[in-house]
């Protein structure tokens, strides 16, 4: 099993942020990665099950599955229904923590995943940097 993980402190509150984030919908909206981002079947983007359909920058498409949306933890996990990445048991959170000396947030995501060993090490350096760690830059601009 790889493990791919990208951090970030954010310039604003926990509770900002995670009113940018917690739309499992809306996540074209603020990374830069993503062209559209729809949820399918009329749900909401905080029902627990809901699918999402990603187009990429670059053309690819992706569906993910929202596991779990916790409001109090300010987190979020959800796993591949559809993907072009050869990977098995993927499965990412993205959590929200307040920094509570200084009031800004500090984000973490996180997936867990299996994939053939010549391509673990590249895939893991896509999620966690070119996915995961472009996303928390934009969030992090996003507030400068």
């Amino acid at each position: 099993m790889a493990t791919a993980i990208a951090s970030a402190v954010i310039a604003a509150d926990v509770v900002q942020v995670w009113g940018v984030v917690r739309d499992f919908g809306k996540l074209a909206d603020w990374h830069p990665g993503i062209a559209t981002s729809v949820i399918e079947g009329g749900q909401t983007g905080d029902t627990v099950g809901c699918v999402r359909a990603l187009t990429l920058t670059d053309g690819s498409v992706v569906r993910e599955r929202l596991l779990d949306l916790d409001d109090r933890r300010c987190s979020f996990t959800y796993n591949f229904v559809q993907s072009e990445f050869p990977v098995r048991r993927y499965e990412s959170t993205l959590t929200l923590t307040a920094v509570t000396d200084t009031g800004h947030t500090f984000a973490q995501w996180t997936a867990d995943f299996d994939a053939d060993a010549d391509v673990e090490k590249e895939l893991t350096a896509t999620f966690g940097e070119a996915v995961f760690g472009t996303g928390l830059r934009a969030l992090r601009d996003r507030f400068a």
